[in-house]
């Protein structure tokens, strides 16, 4: 892994400082000139530090003056909007493991497309529920090519995180696109989450990619929406990449194990 640019470093420094409450929402960021002197640098990588923390809604665009702080939100990491698993324990969430299914399987039509398969073609399916003290909070349902996925079936996916032993096996996941909707509990889905038929959930499917742009992955993610907060700060200026979109016809499919439920 490279070494990290000197403004990589300030923008962690001084993220660290917000998310901890050090530096709180409405307060002025130290001025450039303070910055340059303490981390040893020129006005160029403190600019581009500024820059960055602006662009995750961190600090204000400052036009001209010191920039303030915005929100002591602490920025989700590539590895939590890939993995629910990773997002529970970065929130101290301490999740363990249910697993339902692991197997070789043909793949559905809805994820042979997702993975860029004929259907029908093997791939990997991994479906687990993720508990916090005990309670069901995620019910998700994974897909793997066979190249990827023969490194889950060495796993026990009930003791490990399955994108870091991925990641540790030398495999490449460069980006995600990830999508949500809101959609009832099934008697399935509310069995398993333990929560009545009818429940609203937030469901979310993950598209994974490496750096060529070949599929690594399809999940699907269920979790009790009243559970969930979702919170964006934007800053004039910045772009955010999120989409928002009606959907008039059908829904996408959703997944079902083969495990009895």
């Amino acid at each position: 892994m490279p070494n990290k640019q000197l403004y990589e470093k300030i923008a962690e420094e001084l993220s660290k400082r917000i998310t901890s409450g050090q530096l709180k929402p409405g307060e002025l960021l130290p001025s450039e000139g303070d910055l340059c002197e303490e981390f040893g640098a020129s006005r160029g990588p403190v600019r581009q530090a500024i820059a960055t923390l602006r662009s995750e809604g961190l600090v204000s665009s400052g036009r001209g003056r010191r920039s303030m702080v915005l929100s002591a939100a602490r920025p989700e990491s590539f590895k939590s909007t890939l993995s629910s698993y990773s997002w529970m324990k970065e929130h101290d969430l301490n999740p363990t493991v249910k697993m339902l299914w692991m197997a070789r399987r043909p793949a559905p039509q809805h994820v042979a497309e997702a993975l860029n398969k004929k259907e029908d073609d093997p791939i990997i399916f991994v479906s687990r529920i993720l508990l916090s003290e005990g309670k069901p909070e995620v019910l998700e349902r994974q897909y793997f090519p066979l190249e990827v996925g023969m490194h889950v079936l060495a796993m026990d996916p009930e003791e490990h995180d399955i994108h870091e032993e991925l990641v540790r096996e030398g495999v490449d996941i460069d980006s995600c696109v990830r999508t949500f909707e809101v959609l009832q509990a099934d008697d399935t889905m509310g069995q398993l989450l333990e929560v009545d038929e009818g429940t609203p959930l937030i469901g979310s499917r993950i598209m994974a990619a490496d750096s060529s742009g070949n599929p690594v992955e399809y999940a699907e993610y269920l979790y009790p929406a009243a559970r969930r907060e979702y919170r964006l700060t934007v800053v004039n200026g910045e772009r955010l990449p999120l989409h928002s979109n009606m959907q008039f016809g059908p829904r996408p499919q959703w997944s079902y194990d083969e495990s009895g439920f």
